[in-house]
């Protein structure tokens, strides 16, 4: 993660949000523009846009594009990924083609995905790579259990709790050591206590799930049930303290800063000194930040209860299951009935699609080098950078202009604001995998678990040293992006900058109401109920008067309101607290790239509300175009899953909730009361 000083004074910021002389608008005609990334064809006229405006925009689009055997959900992200993916592959296939040297970045490349797609080796192999793992915790004395403990800990899983670095949240600028909860297979606490039958088939799936491959590891089903029982006893009583997803979003609940001697009174049953010793190498941690107290003090608790049996089976499951994807077709086999079940899936990823996904995994950045070689142009560079400092300008309008914030704490945003670091395409220094080994004799999960170390290793050498602001969190070739609040960073790589987000042929519209929002999104994560809490370097400071910061919760309560009250299946409601954060960044990142679209055309003389684009006035385009990047096909099982462990909200519900509170969205499409998709203004809720 990384943070470059920006060279924009915050006074140049605070001057063009305030609206200084207007630049003269062109008296020539501009050019005609048409549309590129949306297809007027996919509109469907049956359905009116005041009706609902995701089905108007989508659902042509949704029946030329049936969900396949192996998708749980299809959308214009997942045509992005496909198309980078096909990308990826020749790039790939190309390496192998080469014949690298032993050694290379080609060769490791190469091997990593030669390996993944060796089901021959792999199914005769079967489980034989782990055998002598599995022996060592099976074989394992009473009084050798604390070191068993380390080792999984520093080489295989994390068993009971998590522990690691990472930027510190109170000093950006080095790092922190963390210990935080953990220990569950399937992630969120309901999936273990609850009742709904949802839940509880899908708890069932898990139960099958371990049995299956405990015996595909060598245990016969008797072995296989007990194992099963007691990793199910632990990881629910691990379950009953975990935090509830809501609880999750509350950063400041978790800076709990604690002495190595407050750390070691809280949780005595294990020697904290020398567990980052054994498990990271490093012998140096004064402190250290707990961000669920209770949660790991469950796990110290059982730690202490357990039997050695119970433990052991615990651990068998960890590793096996951490192991599962690098070993024979019965594991993945098994791994993919749980799919079934979890997300709807029918049918497995082709094996050159998993094949793929190991070797970005492994030198993502070497790929991504070649990636943006080939396919990023420094034209959309340029033109990325203009666009963000279009969306900054708007985002300080807007700030200055918040009716329920204060003078103070509008000088803190904007201060805020001034200081992003933008990153676009890829990073200035890459990766360097010369230490790497990679080794065609070696079996292809003890390859995979080399890397692994590589990668845990490389991390870990940080610790003490200053925070490198030049990494990346993403490749090159992700399609997607991210803003991180430690740096006060907004990153977009090269993969997203493609239609329907951008395209140099498309339209003001298209592109404002694309990757025009995506940039408004990111920034708005700087302000959102989590992005709010760290200041300008990134610190977590509290930068609000307590009149605004009641003021900002009483808005974002009635945000997290209108999604709750959507019903996304028969008895499963939308959650609008957890998804808030998102929430907030697609309403102010639509909010913000409107006024930059505004802007932008105004000095072009453009009139978006009477000109034409192949039939629809600009701002109809900005706005369909923002639907048609959520088009998707979903299944209901995928609809449960991510409603309950997404913090984004389904497709529809970012087009339709989001825009119910959007004033020139009604004004475009002249919606009025009485349609659907008509919010009173009273009721609605606008935050940035």
């Amino acid at each position: 993660m990384t943070f470059t000083k920006l060279a924009l004074a915050m006074t140049v910021t605070v001057t063009a949000a305030m609206g200084m002389p207007a630049v003269a608008q062109s008296t020539e005609p501009a050019p005609a523009q048409h549309m590129f990334s949306l297809d007027p064809a996919q509109l469907d006229p049956t359905i009116e846009p005041g009706t609902d405006f995701y089905e108007y925009v989508t659902r042509k689009w949704q029946l030329a594009n049936p969900l396949t055997d192996e998708h749980s959900r299809y959308g214009r992200f997942d045509v992005l990924s496909d198309s980078n993916e096909l990308r990826v592959k020749e790039i790939v296939l190309g390496l192998a083609a080469t014949n690298p040297q032993p050694g290379t970045v080609a060769y490791k490349v190469s091997t990593i995905y030669e390996q993944a797609m060796d089901s021959l080796r792999r199914n005769n192999e079967g489980a034989a790579p782990i055998q002598a793992d599995l022996k060592r915790i099976e074989d394992t004395k009473h009084e050798d259990m604390k070191e068993l403990f380390y080792w999984m800990h520093g080489n295989y899983a994390s068993p009971f709790f998590g522990a690691g670095i990472q930027e510190d949240l109170n000093n950006s600028t080095q790092y922190a050591m963390y210990v935080s909860g953990g220990g569950l297979s399937l992630g969120d606490r309901d999936y273990y206590l609850s009742s709904d039958p949802e839940n509880v088939k899908i708890r069932k799936a898990l139960e099958k799930l371990i049995v299956s491959q405990m015996m595909n590891a060598g245990y016969n089903k008797k072995t296989a049930n007990r194992i099963m029982k007691n990793v199910m006893k632990i990881e629910t009583a691990i379950a009953e303290e975990t935090w509830t997803r809501e609880e999750s979003r509350n950063l400041p609940a978790m800076n709990n800063i604690r002495s190595m001697a407050e750390l070691s009174e809280m949780y005595p049953n294990i020697n904290w000194p020398e567990f980052f010793v054994e498990t990271m190498g490093i012998d140096s941690v004064p402190s250290v930040i707990v961000t669920e107290i209770n949660t790991v003090k469950r796990a110290n608790d059982l730690m202490a209860s357990l039997t050695d049996r119970e433990i052991k089976d615990y651990y068998l499951w960890k590793y096996v299951n951490q192991a599962s994807g690098a070993l024979s077709d019965a594991f993945s086999d098994a791994n993919f009935e749980f799919s079934k079940v979890m997300n709807g899936v029918k049918e497995q990823r082709p094996r050159w699609k998993r094949a793929l996904s190991a070797a970005q995994a492994s030198m993502g950045e070497a790929i991504g080098q070649l990636y943006v070689e080939k396919y990023f142009p420094a034209s959309s560079k340029e033109y990325m950078l203009g666009l963000v400092e279009n969306l900054r300008t708007a985002l300080g309008k807007h700030i200055i202009n918040l009716s329920w914030m204060s003078d103070e704490t509008k000088l803190n945003a904007l201060k805020k604001l001034a200081a992003f670091t933008v990153k676009i395409g890829y990073p200035d220094q890459w990766k360097d995998y010369t230490t790497m080994q990679i080794d065609p004799s070696l079996s292809y999960y003890q390859n995979m678990h080399n890397v692994g170390m590589w990668h845990q290793r490389e991390h870990l050498a940080k610790w003490g040293k200053p925070v490198d602001r030049s990494e990346w969190g993403m490749t090159p070739q992700t399609v997607n992006a991210y803003y991180n609040p430690l740096a006060n960073e907004i990153v977009f790589p090269a993969a997203i900058l493609q239609a329907p987000f951008f395209d140099p042929n498309s339209s003001d519209a298209e592109n404002y109401g694309g990757i025009g929002v995506v940039i408004g999104h990111e920034m708005t994560h700087g302000f959102d109920d989590q992005g709010r809490n760290f200041d300008s370097d990134g610190n977590m400071v509290n930068w609000w008067t307590p009149e605004d910061a009641e003021a900002f919760a009483a808005l974002t309560q009635g945000l997290a309101q209108q999604f709750d009250q959507v019903e996304v299946l028969p008895g499963l409601n939308a959650n609008g607290a957890y998804t808030l954060g998102e929430n907030i960044a697609d309403q102010g990142g639509l909010r913000v790239a409107l006024t930059a679209f505004l802007d932008s055309q105004r000095k072009k003389g453009v009139d978006v509300t009477t000109e034409k684009i192949d039939g629809f006035t600009p701002l109809q385009v900005f706005y369909m175009n923002y639907a048609n990047l959520w088009g998707q096909n979903i299944r209901e099982e995928a609809m449960r899953a991510l409603t309950l462990g997404d913090v984004h909200s389904l497709g529809k519900n970012r087009v339709n909730v989001t825009l119910r509170n959007i004033a020139p969205f009604f004004e475009a499409f002249s919606i009025t009361e009485g349609q659907p998709m008509y919010r009173p203004e009273s009721e609605r809720v606008v935050i940035w």
